[in-house]
């Protein structure tokens, strides 16, 4: 069953605990800079730049990585092309610019992005550090 993406921002609000003050010092929230947000290899670069060519798709697009409500393990993974959104942080990552919502930074903050091509795997993969765990097809997760 999949969540409609209107009510992405509900469940990321009731997940998170929201605090005005600033993070303590060696605390979760601290090390979100510790981590590169979002990072690509150098074959995802790749497969990802083969879409957007194969597609004809506009230079204004950029690639969106996100979470959304579902999945077997809670959280899942988005990965699209999407206009930049005043709200957006602008990262890089392999020569590509890559768009990431703020409230969905702290499920993503050192994510790396591949894309295995061998027999035994084919598509995108995700390597969270923020993951509790996650479920066997890989594209979903809780923290």
């Amino acid at each position: 069953m999949s969540l409609p993406e209107e009510n992405l921002d509900d469940i990321i609000a009731s997940l998170i605990d929201f605090v005005d003050d600033e993070p303590e010092p060696g605390t979760a929230e601290d090390s979100l800079e510790d981590f590169d947000p979002v990072s690509l290899t150098e074959r995802a670069a790749k497969q990802i730049k083969k879409i957007k060519a194969s597609e004809n798709l506009d230079n204004g697009l950029y690639l969106r990585v996100a979470v959304e409500g579902g999945g077997c393990s809670g959280l899942s993974y988005k990965l699209g092309f999407d206009i930049r959104t005043d709200q957006d942080e602008l990262v890089q990552s392999q020569g590509m610019d890559i768009v990431v919502d703020p409230r969905h930074k702290m499920y993503l903050n050192g994510i790396v992005i591949d894309y295995p091509d061998g027999l035994d795997a084919r598509g995108f993969t995700f390597d969270n550090p923020n993951a509790s765990e996650s479920c066997g097809c890989g594209t979903s997760f809780a923290v």
